[in-house]
């Protein structure tokens, strides 16, 4: 007759193994989807959807769907140019230290299925668009092209301005956003438009030069490998610095938010500054890597505060 407590341990070990399994294919494909960059562009796709409402006086009420559709086909869409970024960049990806964990290198999915949700993914992402409007279907099929075509297959491999090229992609979800709202968009639009694009650069540099040593490995020609540090951080801070005008063509959120655009321009500026007196580079990299975040977030999340309530 079996112990019983033998019998117990080796359905534990089962549910145990079940589990491990289980958290570990969620993992591989948060990995794959990049779940951060997904987080950041719907929040940017969120604001550019919300101001939309706000300017056009239009009702949550009656874009409830529109706004659920926008949302999940923009995050199926990301996720499919990340995907597809990773199962493109294999051949690279062992190399550096915070890629070889990823899948594509471990092999516990196999390529031919992430190239296959690679592309269903995205395929998902642009159909559920089309059910808002054409005009933001079309700027996320634009998205998605310079991310896997210009950024991941052309310019990242060749090119120290890759960056800037891939930073077209990343501006593009407040435009998704406010097209599924109003397809005519309008300066503030193109406003979130710029913010996104030139607070990109300084933001990838930063982590290009705090991943300095994985970049070199594997041959990518990022501009701290290519030019080194002190050319990086003239780069980084001209770029900072052209973001400080931009609050001032949304003067119509009012002196809140040009107060929080400013104050938060000023500051990253300072620390950019900062950087050509620091001995420690990649320390620095690492704070302005983490104030780029801080500023992403708060920028845009007052964007949302000081427009609030919109009619429901």
């Amino acid at each position: 007759m079996d112990n019983p407590r033998t019998v117990e341990s080796a359905a534990s070990y089962v549910v145990s193994e079940s589990t491990v399994r289980e958290t570990s294919m969620i993992a591989d494909i948060k990995s794959l989807i990049k779940v951060g960059i997904i987080n950041s562009n719907l929040i940017t796709t969120f604001t550019g959807f919300w101001l939309a409402m706000y300017f056009t006086g239009a009702g949550f009420a009656s874009h409830w769907l529109t706004f659920l559709l926008t949302m999940f086909g923009t995050a199926f869409l990301i996720a499919g140019g990340c995907i597809i970024n990773n199962w493109y960049d294999r051949d690279i990806d062992h190399i550096m230290t915070r890629t070889v964990s990823r899948p594509t290198v471990t092999g516990s999915i196999p390529l031919p299925v992430i190239l296959s949700m690679g592309i269903g993914a995205s395929s998902i992402g642009f159909i559920i668009l089309l059910f808002t409007t054409i005009e933001a279907a079309l700027f996320g099929a634009f998205g998605w092209f310079v991310y896997v075509v210009l950024y991941t297959m052309w310019s990242k491999r060749k090119y120290t301005i890759n960056t800037v090229i891939g930073s077209f992609s990343g501006a593009v979800p407040p435009l998704i956003g406010w097209a599924a709202v109003e397809p005519g968009l309008r300066l503030e639009a193109i406003i979130l438009f710029l913010i996104m694009f030139i607070w990109q650069t300084p933001h990838f540099l930063a982590l290009a030069m705090k991943k300095k040593e994985d970049y070199k490995a594997a041959g990518i020609p990022m501009l701290p490998v290519v030019h080194g540090f002190k050319m990086t951080k003239r780069q980084v801070v001209v770029y900072v610095a052209c973001l400080l005008p931009l609050p001032i063509y949304l003067v119509s959120l009012g002196s809140i938010f040009l107060t929080v655009a400013f104050a938060l321009s000023i500051g990253w500026l300072i620390l950019g500054l900062v950087g050509f007196l620091m001995k420690d580079d990649y320390k620095w990299a690492k704070w302005m890597f983490v104030y780029s975040l801080n500023y992403l977030t708060i920028l845009f999340l007052t964007m949302v505060l000081v427009t609030l309530p919109v009619s429901f």
